[in-house]
């Protein structure tokens, strides 16, 4: 890997002013981080895409991982750059063949994740996990997990925006390097 790119300041404020705050969604005192917005930016989403391809290109990534569902719209655009494969990590039941399973716990209880156990064809695959927010970590971690669980080399973990205040990014360290485009 080369020197590691990152956005400046002013770039950074392009992007976050492309995406919309909804109040009190989807529960009262929530402030939620609407992407459809940026997604339906033209400018933004490509800004965004170049970033992402200028930052991993020099990574020697084998795939990309999207988790379920918003990781699947920057995943699949990235691995398409990128020239290299796209592996979706689903919640319980979507995927048609055998799969390795992660619990994780939420605010309100559990729920879990899976990948196929044949993902990853190329042997010590090296793979980014990428999703849209990181609040609380639990889906990403059971992510990073179910990639480490079949053999694959988790590279580094990507997500649009972290919301700090909440440092779900802390416990995935012990994975692998994470990036955050946006941090709120």
């Amino acid at each position: 890997m080369s020197e590691e790119i990152v956005l400046n300041d002013i770039d950074k404020k392009y992007l976050l002013d492309s995406i919309r705050d909804v109040k009190d969604f989807p529960k009262p005192g929530i402030v939620f981080k609407d992407i459809t917005t940026l997604l339906n930016n033209k400018d933004a989403y490509k800004f965004l895409i170049d970033h992402l391809e200028q930052r991993y290109k020099s990574y020697d990534l084998d795939y990309i991982a999207g988790i379920d569902s918003r990781g699947f719209i920057f995943g699949a655009a990235l691995a398409d750059r990128l020239g290299i494969g796209f592996v979706p990590i689903r919640k319980v039941g979507k995927l048609p063949a055998a799969t390795v399973c992660e619990k994780y716990e939420l605010e309100y209880g559990f729920d879990q994740i899976e990948i196929h156990l044949d993902a990853f064809p190329k042997k010590d695959a090296r793979v980014l996990v990428i999703d849209d927010l990181i609040a609380t970590g639990g889906t990403a971690n059971a992510a990073a997990k179910l990639v480490k669980d079949i053999n694959a080399n988790l590279v580094e973990m990507c997500f649009l925006i972290h919301l700090t205040f909440l440092d779900g990014a802390e416990k995935l360290k012990e994975h692998a390097p994470v990036y955050s485009v946006l941090e709120i």
